[in-house]
């Protein structure tokens, strides 16, 4: 008897450590070649936004920001400015609030709607209601930027990570991560940097 329950003891830990393997490798996102799943999502015009929406577009800027975070404060008018120069070049920017307003009150809907208006947001401002779509990509703190490189209908990750190495002074800034990654995909060239470290506050949940 003895032997039966300690049997069935094992068969429980490893159906719960396989459970539990299965959980990290949902939680990690998306990485660099992966293609990523469409999204749809309520803009702070009240319309529904999806990639699908960009027909003529060559890409994306997925970006993960939100108003409360100092970092994506900081990385503001970086991100406009992003957007301003690759849209006409068929890669926009589409921001993606990743925080539970319930957890962050800064960032509500209506907290949104104010800030896009203030800094004059020439993108897409998405809530991720129910925080369903940052999980799928492994975003983890606010700025965290993905390029996608649209082909065939479909979306492959390009780069992931920060926007430049300098968050608190764009005049110091060195290296400009997002704009090397574009530039050289654009160009048919290969991204010599697809991946930094995301700097920024964490998501709240």
């Amino acid at each position: 008897m003895k032997k039966i329950k300690s049997l069935g003891l094992i068969v429980i830990l490893l159906v719960a450590s396989a459970f539990t393997v299965n959980l990290n490798s949902d939680a990690e996102g998306y990485e660099v070649g992966d293609y990523a799943t469409d999204f749809s999502l309520m803009n702070i015009n009240g319309k529904m936004v999806s990639m699908a929406d960009f027909v003529d577009a060559k890409g994306f800027l997925v970006i993960f920001t939100c108003n409360s975070c100092p970092y994506a404060v900081a990385y503001e008018d970086r991100i406009i400015a992003l957007d301003k120069k690759y849209k006409e070049m068929g890669i926009p920017v589409i921001a993606i609030n990743p925080n539970n307003p319930e957890v962050q009150p800064k960032d509500s809907y209506e907290k949104m709607k104010v800030r896009a208006k203030e800094k004059g947001f020439t993108f897409p401002y998405l809530l991720d209601e129910g925080q369903k779509v940052f999980p799928q990509y492994g975003a983890s703190r606010t700025p965290h930027v993905y390029l996608l490189n649209k082909r065939d209908g479909k979306y492959k990750v390009e780069y992931i990570g920060a926007i430049d190495d300098n968050y608190s002074d764009e005049a110091s800034v060195e290296t400009k991560y997002v704009e090397d990654a574009v530039d050289a995909m654009l160009a048919g060239k290969n991204i010599e940097t697809k991946t930094t470290k995301a700097i920024g506050c964490t998501i709240k949940v």
